[in-house]
């Protein structure tokens, strides 16, 4: 049935219950799971000149994303890992899990419904309903 199955992930429990549903859902169909993760630096302040000049845009939101990823991995069922894999992207969260379902021909996208996050406070709610609207594929909106 699907092949390929992308899920967001803010790290939320919206977002946890998503990847547990993808992850079911990719154990059951075989599919290849693919978890993504995106983030934006919380300030213009995160441009950092690092070495020789070369800009790095928001390395702890980067690695705050990551952290995120590897949370996700961790709680899936060990037989669904190897089949899995992550993408942690700088971006808009609606536009990276769209670019991705399509770079990576998804079957599926699975989102939660929406969650409210830390300083930033991300709507998933506005997010779902672009994905929804957009996505190259079908769409899973887990009710969390």
């Amino acid at each position: 049935m699907y092949q390929r199955i992308v899920v967001g992930t803010d790290g939320s429990p919206t977002a946890e219950r998503a990847v547990q549903v993808a992850g079911g859902l990719a154990l059951m169909t075989g599919a290849a799971l693919h978890v993504v993760s995106a983030y934006k630096p919380a300030r213009i302040a995160a441009l950092v000149c690092v070495g020789g000049g070369n800009p790095r845009y928001g390395e702890e939101d980067r690695l705050a994303a990551k952290a995120v990823l590897d949370q996700a991995l961790a709680s899936l069922p060990q037989a669904s890992m190897p089949a899995t894999t992550t993408i942690c992207r700088l971006g808009d969260a609606a536009d990276v899990l769209l670019t991705v379902a399509e770079e990576v021909a998804a079957d599926l996208l699975v989102i939660g419904n929406r969650a409210v996050v830390g300083v930033r406070r991300c709507r998933l709610g506005a997010v779902a309903d672009r994905v929804a609207h957009l996505a190259p594929c079908s769409v899973h909106i887990v009710n969390a």
